[in-house]
């Protein structure tokens, strides 16, 4: 298979009445914050996209809050909406909690820590209009996109998907994680442990009022329902970096919660 590395496209497919909200979980992402809303901001102002921001953040002591109002100032409060909660209460609930505020007919989730990089946002959207898909997922194992476009259409992706900065024990930890799940789920995606995904709006709140998992497990619980409810996913191939500033929230409670997460799911969904 020929793979082509292309420069980021402009998004001329997407409708016009098409508004993308992003729902960006945050604790103690001062430093990291202004970065990923820039590169945001930048990715759908070039690409002529409607867009907000929703920086759902968990009362963090460094002070991300504040730069998340200083950050309403520079680029709108249209732009860059302020949801905060009262203390540190779990990824699947900020996604929650952030959709409620949500106005686009698409909800990208992602990192706020620079982990996912925007510039595959438009791949996102490309691949989701060529195959009418309701769910597009970021992929660090697979070097082309699923469904494969035709040889006729536009390529769909920046190169092969990779995870960059990580030792080899976390790799391996990811890896061996993915590989359970498959095995034991059948979910149809290369990763299924990956948080950076483009949703249809009805979609991503019907699946989410079925879910009862939280933390980390969450991510993959939406998609295993989204193949049970027989919602259309679909991958592009992403490059994860490890975190610019602060530490990784990943601990040991996390992969014990997933493996039983894997367990819970195989037996009730």
């Amino acid at each position: 298979m020929t793979y082509t590395i292309i420069d980021m496209p402009s998004v001329t497919s997407a409708s016009s009445s098409d508004k993308y909200s992003v729902i960006l979980p945050t604790y103690n992402e001062r430093k990291n914050l202004p970065i990923i809303t820039w590169l945001l901001a930048k990715t759908f102002t070039d690409a002529g996209l409607a867009w907000e921001i929703i920086v759902v953040d968990d009362a963090s002591p460094d002070g991300t809050e504040e730069v998340a109002k200083q950050l309403a100032k520079v680029y709108g409060e249209d732009h860059v909406i302020l949801k905060p909660r009262a203390g540190k209460l779990g990824l699947g609930t900020a996604y929650v909690h952030g959709l409620n505020f949500c106005t686009g007919t698409f909800v990208i989730i992602m990192d706020a820590d620079f982990s996912h990089h925007p510039k595959f946002i438009p791949e996102f959207i490309k691949q989701q209009k060529l195959h009418n898909l309701d769910i597009v997922t970021g992929t660090r194992y697979s070097s082309h996109p699923s469904p494969n476009p035709s040889s006729t259409a536009p390529r769909i992706g920046l190169g092969p998907g990779g995870v960059y900065g990580w030792d080899l024990k976390r790799k391996l930890v990811s890896r061996g994680a993915n590989f359970l799940a498959d095995t034991v789920l059948n979910p149809g995606v290369t990763d299924l442990t990956g948080s950076f995904r483009l949703y249809r709006t009805p979609v991503i709140k019907d699946i989410i009022s079925r879910c009862t998992s939280k933390g980390y497990v969450f991510q993959m619980e939406i998609i295993v329902r989204a193949r049970s409810l027989g919602y259309t996913v679909g991958e592009v191939p992403i490059t994860f970096v490890d975190r610019i500033y602060g530490e990784s929230k990943l601990g040991g409670s996390e992969i014990v919660q997933y493996a039983k997460g894997v367990g819970q799911l195989w037996w009730g969904v």
